[in-house]
Parts: C-alpha cells; sequence; structure tokens
C-alpha cells in the first residue's frame, strides 16, 4: 500500500496542481485583468498562490461555513477573501457573477477542463513511479482530482480499478453516479469538508467519472476519525478530513486487496487544530 503524499504539497493540498495549470493556460490580457475562484479553502490556497507567483490578482469567495484557518491561509498568500452563502454552490454562483460583471476569469474548483488536466498530473506520476499498481483510492467532492487521475490512469491502464471515496454525510457525487444524473442534494457537515456541498449544474466531471470510477464506496465519519488518527500517529505526517476519506475507504475492504499494491491519495493537510484535537482525543 502506498500513500501519495498531497498533503506535502507547498499549500497543503494537491489544489496548487489545477491552480498553476489553468493560470498558465491564459494569455497575458486575461492574467492582467485578475482571477475569481470559489473554494472552502484548499483551492483557494492554490489559486493564491499561483496567482501571487505570476503576479496576478486573485479574489476567492467562500461560504460563510468554510474553515477560518483555511481561508487565513488564503489571505497569507495575498488574495482577497469573500464569504457569501452556506454552501459551496452558493460561493460559486457568486464567484461567476463577479467574473462575469468584472470581466476577470472564473477558476472553478473542478468544473474546467485546465483544472481536471492540471490535477491529472498527479496520474502521471503514480503511472510513472508505481509499475505494478493494481488500484487506487482517491477522495471526490466535485470529483476534479478523481476526473483527472483517473482518467489519465485509465487511457494507460485500463484495468487498474478507481475507487471513488465520499463522506456518507456529503456525497451528492456519489448519489448522482449511482442514479446516472446530477442531483441537487443536502449535505450534513462533514470532517472531509474539502469534498463536502453540491455539485455545480453540468459539471464536466460527471461524464468523466462515470467513464473512469470503477468503485464508489462511502465512509461514516467515525470511519474518518480513525483513518486521520492511524495515518497521523503511524506515519507522523498530517492529513485532514478528505484524505482520511480515503484511506477509511481501504480499511473498509482491506482484505479484498491482498498480494495486490494499492494508492491511496492524502490529499491534504489542512485540517484546524480544534479538528485534529478532537480526532487525536
Amino acid at each position: 500500500m502506498w500513500l501519495k503524499l498531497e498533503n506535502l504539497q507547498e499549500t497543503g493540498s494537491f489544489k496548487l496542481r489545477g491552480a498553476f495549470h489553468k493560470l498558465l493556460s491564459l494569455d497575458e490580457e486575461a492574467r492582467d485583468r485578475g482571477v475569481v475562484a470559489a473554494s472552502t479553502g484548499n483551492h483557494g490556497a492554490g489559486v493564491a498562490a499561483a496567482a501571487a507567483a505570476l503576479g496576478v490578482r486573485a479574489t476567492i469567495f467562500a461560504p460563510l461555513t468554510a474553515d477560518p484557518s483555511k481561508l487565513e491561509g488564503v489571505r497569507q498568500r495575498g488574495a482577497h477573501v469573500q464569504q457569501v452563502g452556506d454552501d459551496c454552490l452558493v460561493a460559486e454562483a457568486a464567484a461567476r457573477e463577479k467574473a462575469e460583471a468584472s470581466g476577470l476569469t472564473y477558476i472553478s474548483p473542478y468544473n474546467d477542463p485546465d483544472v481536471v488536466s492540471g490535477q491529472g498530473t498527479l496520474g502521471w506520476e503514480l503511472d510513472e513511479d508505481l509499475e505494478g499498481l493494481d488500484a487506487v483510492f482517491i477522495s471526490m467532492g466535485g470529483g476534479g482530482l478523481l476526473a483527472g487521475v483517473g482518467s489519465y490512469l485509465k487511457s494507460n491502464r485500463p484495468d487498474l480499478e478507481v475507487v471513488a471515496c465520499s463522506p456518507e454525510n456529503s456525497c451528492v457525487m456519489h448519489q448522482s453516479l449511482a442514479a446516472g444524473e446530477l442531483l441537487d442534494l443536502p449535505s450534513e457537515p462533514t470532517l472531509s469538508d474539502g469534498t463536502a456541498g453540491g455539485v455545480e449544474p453540468g459539471s464536466i466531471t460527471f461524464e468523466l467519472l462515470r467513464d473512469c470510477v470503477d468503485r464508489s464506496v462511502t465512509v461514516t465519519e467515525e470511519e474518518i476519525a480513525r483513518a486521520m488518527k492511524t495515518v497521523i500517529t503511524a506515519h507522523h505526517t498530517c492529513i485532514e478530513g478528505a484524505a482520511g476519506v480515503a484511506v477509511a475507504a481501504f480499511l473498509q475492504d482491506r482484505d479484498r486487496y491482498e498480494g495486490k499494491d494499492v494508492a491511496i491519495v492524502l490529499c491534504g493537510a489542512n485540517v484546524s487544530g480544534e479538528v485534529l484535537r478532537r480526532v487525536l482525543a
């Protein structure tokens, strides 16, 4: 079992990949105008870091329920933060409205081919580093990471099993894949705030996920907490709830993978001190 340590990225999450790729795809005029994004923290930090590196002004919209410690990380990287609504979809709608009214480029956390392609670079690294890989476990929210990595791996290794992992309390894409259409469903609070919330109507990730996901599973809050504690205490590396989801999904069914090579993507490490204390207790 291999752990892909995206929690050690500069911003503490994989989101830096997609943000940089999107910004680099823009022409000079678009970068001069600036960019807008919507995020509960990790995507915002990625956009802020990439924007700072390239000299681009960035505004990040976030729901009022976003983790304050994650938003502080966005501000420290030079982006302006504006909070609105109590759900990711509300923040996304506000960000798109701001972009259209101001002539700025909106950078979706998942509903953008350049962002998805940027996240897919993680799949290239797995393909290069792990020759005999049989399965990969990846947390799923809007599906940007999973669509990018899964699509790349499946194009090179059709027999590799791609497992989508979601928290029971907020599994909109999981239920949408089961129903065969994007659903508008409520979400309950979860340790996996990085994957929480609804999915934008018409998201490009839905069809990509239908093509590359072999299994989609859910885990409880108790399983997420146990998985986080296991990784933190056994491997001495910090992970957030979204990363715990993928570990918990593997632990649910570990006997199934006896004798096989499995990769688990630890997608981030941005967890508040309060949540970390509760998990370790």
